[in-house]
């Protein structure tokens, strides 16, 4: 009898335990979820509070927004060309010539990058290897010291001069780091298309290079083409490394244009309005990725 009764009074604590708790309503886990969320949102507005009560207001205004200082940024010219020239904005010069150098580089990635995937993707050995080995070389040097050593090619190469030179020497330089990007990219998004659709049309006796121009390729890019813009967006933004060529007033970046005219006044408000400016480019890119993954995802779903 004594061995049974530590099981009753077991038992017996048990059934008194969940009879009390059974007073105590449980959280649901939506609510539960709702708290902390809440919880959340209050730290977070007590920190943004406490950052702009402990702000030094008119320093950060003095120093990254002056009043006067965007007024220069804005109305700084330069002269364009020989002789009388043209006088340009120096801001919107160097917006364009960032675009230019964004534009041109990715042009010259693009097209590499897919010859660099396509021999990644070959039969013949050779070209796997030499694909690879360009791809491992570009992905691990940095975009700082291709700039360099390109800009340094007619020390190496007497008489040796890129066209449409420091445009030539950018799209050079930034296109074959990219390309070494690019090209994993669209290795990955040819073999994502279906192999099927390429087997078809080698039965109906269409050439495997015209398959993979008229049916691989055009597919394998509508997949890519968010993370080939993600690409484009880290082109522009690479395209401030500009700044350590020996460039003139005319080949101005941004950065090159802000830091220059941040150094002459001791001021930082020009950097802040280049920056500016770089997500003016950066932003609408960014939305459109996302507005394409997105539009991918839904169509997805539907399938």
């Amino acid at each position: 009898m004594s061995s049974l009764e530590p099981a009753g009074a077991t038992a017996t604590t048990v059934a008194l335990a969940a009879a009390l708790g059974a007073d105590k309503p449980r959280l649901s886990p939506r609510k539960r979820t709702a708290i902390v969320r809440t919880v959340q949102y209050v730290v977070f507005a007590a920190a943004v509070v406490a950052l702009a009560f402990s702000a030094n207001w008119p320093q950060i205004k003095a120093v990254f927004f002056r009043g006067d200082m965007i007024v220069t940024t804005l109305t700084n010219t330069v002269t364009v060309g020989t002789g009388a020239g043209v006088v340009f904005r120096a801001l919107l010069l160097a917006f364009l010539n960032t675009l230019a150098y964004s534009v041109g580089a990715f042009v010259i990635g693009l097209l590499l990058g897919t010859v660099l995937a396509l021999m990644k993707l070959s039969q013949v050995g050779p070209y796997r290897w030499v694909a690879t080995v360009y791809i491992e070389i570009f992905r691990g040097l940095p975009a700082l010291v291709v700039l360099l050593i390109f800009s340094m090619l007619a020390l190496a190469f007497s008489g040796l001069v890129l066209p449409l030179d420091p445009y030539g020497t950018v799209w050079a330089a930034l296109g074959l780091v990219y390309a070494a990007y690019m090209s994993e990219t669209i290795r990955a998004g040819i073999q994502a298309v279906p192999k099927g659709q390429v087997e078809a049309a080698r039965t109906l006796g269409m050439p495997a290079g015209m398959a993979t121009r008229r049916i691989v390729l055009p597919q394998a890019f509508r997949i890519i083409t968010p993370p080939l813009t993600n690409d484009l967006i880290s082109l522009v933004k690479d395209s401030s490394l500009v700044y350590i060529l020996g460039l003139t007033a005319q080949g101005f970046e941004l950065t090159k244009f802000g830091r220059n005219l941040a150094n002459a006044n001791a001021n930082l408000t020009p950097l802040m309005m280049a920056g500016l400016c770089y997500l003016v480019i950066t932003v609408p890119l960014g939305f459109l990725v996302r507005r394409m993954e997105a539009s991918a995802a839904a169509k997805g779903g539907s399938k």
